[in-house]
């Protein structure tokens, strides 16, 4: 019998060599994404602190747009970047938390962009 592997438990794999490179500051924090089938959701992180500066979820109550697909993502990334621009943070680290960068993850990225963080 043909095993499949596990798609999860490699992203994760991904993620844990990602992060042993990269590390967000307060001057600098870690922009994290983590998506699901039906949500996309991220974060401003200072690993130095160990705290979340901002956060944007798709399934927040006054959302009003689909996180599953590439227009609530775009829209989920605009609302990070305007909740930390409201902080005075314009530069950070992206981590794409083991995704590849593609779909919803891009634009999420593309709309963080767009809000006027750097990256």
């Amino acid at each position: 019998m043909v095993t499949r592997p596990n798609s999860n438990e490699a992203r994760l794999k991904r993620h844990a060599r990602v992060r042993s490179k990269i590390s967000g500051t307060a001057a600098c924090p870690r922009l994290d994404v983590f998506r699901s089938n039906s949500n996309i959701y991220a974060q401003l992180i200072d690993d130095v602190n160990g705290v979340t500066l901002a956060a944007a979820a798709s399934n927040e109550k006054d959302f009003g747009a689909n996180g599953g697909n590439k227009e609530g993502a775009r829209k989920v990334g605009q609302l990070i970047a305007e909740r930390a621009v409201s902080k005075g943070i314009s530069e950070v680290v992206f981590d794409r938390g083991g995704y590849i960068y593609h779909g919803r993850v891009k634009e999420l990225a593309e709309g963080a962009r767009e809000g006027g963080l750097k990256f």
